[in-house]
């Protein structure tokens, strides 16, 4: 009995409730929507004046020439507001005594991008949409070839660095080259390579504290690249411009001076083959030319009556000793 108590209670409430409306419509069909009748809302958390209030207003005339409540298209009249690239929704309707209520809500920039010479900006949800005319938004700068199914994690990136006290004041924009990222910063010419978007806040910390403990105590323009993408290290790149650096620099230049080339390596282990060989050919081409006069022709007759066990006997004592 409750149960059925209840739907009944709720269909007189609907009842009377479309009743009120159909009258109020009645009532207020053949009045005119004048600019006291039409409210306008912003609802974003963030200030944003990508769309002015009398664009909307300008809308509503265009949607609606007669002025008229009754001539009034409501679903064709947000759609149209909707339509608007800085719209992230709209929700447009009528009072009883006959308002217009339009209640929108803009979309906010996390990053503009700088992609193919051409300037847009991306909010939170990863749409796309133009640059104002008349209003420039304050937010992260990022250039490079960035896929749309990045524009996520990097508004992720930005937000977490806009968060951050630390990264809020060294980090000043982003860069893509090729597949990796870098983080811009404030202070030097260094930049900070972070590889891919994954494990930031990991990145982030290790950073941090090559800054407080190392950073701090050294010239910024003494690095052209603070690297972090490497899981538990960090690798640093001296900055060729920076006179400090020139000693550094000379010296590691002689340390690889003093590493033979694995070129020279070749060559040297090459000659001496090539003697070898020489030695050997000449060794073998001199008894053919030799002339032996005819009187040591006895003494090589008996030398070669020797038994040749006793010649060979002595190279073989010779490898035992070795």
């Amino acid at each position: 009995m409750k149960n059925k108590y209840r739907i009944l209670k709720i269909v007189v409430t609907v009842i009377i409730l479309g009743l009120l409306l159909s009258f109020s419509l009645r009532r207020f069909s053949r009045e005119q929507i004048t600019d006291n009748k039409i409210s306008v809302k912003m609802s974003e958390k963030t200030p944003v004046y990508f769309v002015d209030e009398k664009d909307i207003r300008e809308i509503v005339k265009k949607e609606n020439p007669s002025g008229k409540v009754g001539d009034l298209n409501i679903p064709s009249l947000e759609k149209k507001i909707n339509s608007l690239p800085a719209v992230d929704s709209a929700n447009v309707y009528l009072n009883l005594n006959g308002k217009l209520n339009l209640d929108i809500k803009q979309r906010v920039p996390v990053f503009r991008l700088n992609k193919d010479g051409k300037d847009f900006y991306v909010d939170e949800k990863g749409v796309e949409f133009p640059i104002s005319r008349t209003y420039s938004h304050p937010c992260m700068l990022v250039t490079g070839n960035v896929h749309p199914e990045e524009y996520e994690k990097l508004a992720e990136l930005v937000e977490k660095i806009d968060k951050d006290d630390f990264s809020k004041k060294y980090f000043i924009g982003i860069s893509k080259s090729k597949d990796s990222y870098n983080l811009l910063t404030s202070e030097g010419n260094y930049k900070v390579e972070i590889g891919d978007l994954d494990n930031i806040d990991f990145k982030v910390k290790g950073f941090k504290t090559f800054v407080e403990k190392y950073l701090v105590y050294q010239d910024p323009q003494k690095y052209s690249m603070v690297s972090v993408k490497y899981q538990n290290q960090i690798v640093t790149t001296l900055n060729p411009y920076f006179k400090e650096n020139d000693s550094i620099l000379k010296a590691g230049k002689m340390e690889l001076a003093k590493v033979p080339s694995p070129t020279a390596a070749k060559k040297t282990e090459a000659k001496p083959n090539i003697a070898e060989v020489k030695k050997s050919s000449s060794t073998s081409v001199k008894p053919k030319e030799s002339t032996k006069p005819k009187g040591a022709t006895k003494e090589a007759k008996k030398a070669e009556k020797k038994p040749p066990v006793k010649a060979q006997s002595k190279p073989k004592a010779k490898v035992k000793i070795e």
